[in-house]
């Protein structure tokens, strides 16, 4: 049995002091995700560290709104801040001047593709619309992006046309990540678990599946990871309607549920981040558990979510020398 590929979400970020150092060199958040040379930068970073099978580019999924002429800002303590959108403000939305842009991020994912070895993977990423809406709507981050989901019953129209608009300039975000260099591509829908049924399916499952259509009529061939964060048992009806190629799981869909998945296609995932915080045997205990219910299928080894700021540096390479040693 050969170890699965592993990659960790977040993996560029503020555990480590090389990150810290970059990102006080930039000045703020979003100047560090337009700065090519710095964002490549950080993209590779724990590529040298951990000797990673995948880079994934360094930048944030509210680059997106931002190029769509919407106010975004990051403050420390308190993550990103919107300008709320509003109902009459969806068709005011303008795609003028967006790839101009986010030129910057395509020239990080070339400069990063041009400094990765060929036996390294490459992931753009974007975040899924419904996600993207609900800081849209919201203006921040909320327990359970309440504001969004009483948008969406009381304007469910609206929030269609808005979801419309992110899924069609998302395609073209992911298409031009790909032309520059990027090998696969991710869609996070980081909220995907706080809509009922019938919403996961209006406000996930539809946009997604017109996203992956999008992408695929130019790129076929290429693999993209659907992350439904918190889907339960939706997880596998998201995967058929989405044709994702692979699904993201997060560290509460259990290992039996994931072995059914994995009949399916691949599956990622999904080591609770808690756990690689703590180390010992909590994390060893959940690395086995993982390699062993799905590590003879298709598996990318990764956390069930982004990793944190408190996680030791050790415990990332016990991470990655216990999931290498599955090579035996």
């Amino acid at each position: 049995m050969f170890p699965p590929p592993i990659w960790l979400m977040r993996q560029a970020g503020r555990y480590l002091p090389e990150y810290k150092a970059t990102r006080r060199k930039a000045g703020s958040f979003l100047d560090l995700c337009y700065a090519p040379e710095l964002a490549a930068e950080v993209t590779l970073q724990p590529i040298r560290r951990f000797d990673f099978d995948a880079a994934i580019l360094f930048s944030d999924i509210l680059v997106v709104p931002h190029a769509l002429g919407r106010e975004v800002r990051f403050e420390e303590g308190r993550g990103p801040l919107l300008e709320p959108i509003a109902v009459g403000d969806i068709e005011k939305l303008s795609v003028a001047g967006f790839h101009d842009h986010l030129q910057p991020v395509y020239e990080t994912v070339g400069r990063v593709r041009e400094s990765l070895s060929e036996e390294k993977t490459l992931i753009g990423f974007c975040g899924a619309p419904w996600t993207v809406a609900t800081y849209m709507i919201a203006g921040h981050g909320t327990p359970d992006q309440a504001p969004a989901r009483l948008f969406g019953y009381r304007h469910p129209d609206a929030v269609d046309r808005l979801l419309g608009k992110l899924v069609e300039v998302s395609a073209e975000y992911l298409i031009r990540q790909i032309e520059a260099g990027a090998d696969a591509v991710q869609i996070f829908d980081s909220w995907a678990g706080v809509l009922d049924e019938a919403c996961f399916e209006r406000f996930c499952v539809r946009p997604v599946a017109e996203l992956v259509a999008r992408v695929r009529r130019r790129f076929p061939d290429t693999p993209i990871i659907g992350f439904p964060r918190g889907a339960g048992q939706l997880y596998g009806s998201y995967r058929q309607k989405t044709g994702v190629t692979a699904v993201g799981l997060d560290w509460t869909v259990p290992i039996s549920t994931a072995v059914g998945l994995q009949r399916e296609g691949p599956v990622q995932g999904n080591l609770d981040p808690l756990r690689l915080v703590a180390g010992g045997d909590a994390l060893f205990d959940s690395i086995d558990n993982i390699l062993g219910g799905l590590g003879a299928g298709p598996l990318i080894f990764n956390l069930g979510h982004g990793i944190t700021p408190e996680t030791p540096i050790a415990h990332v390479e016990a991470l990655v020398e216990r999931v290498r040693k599955a090579r035996a």
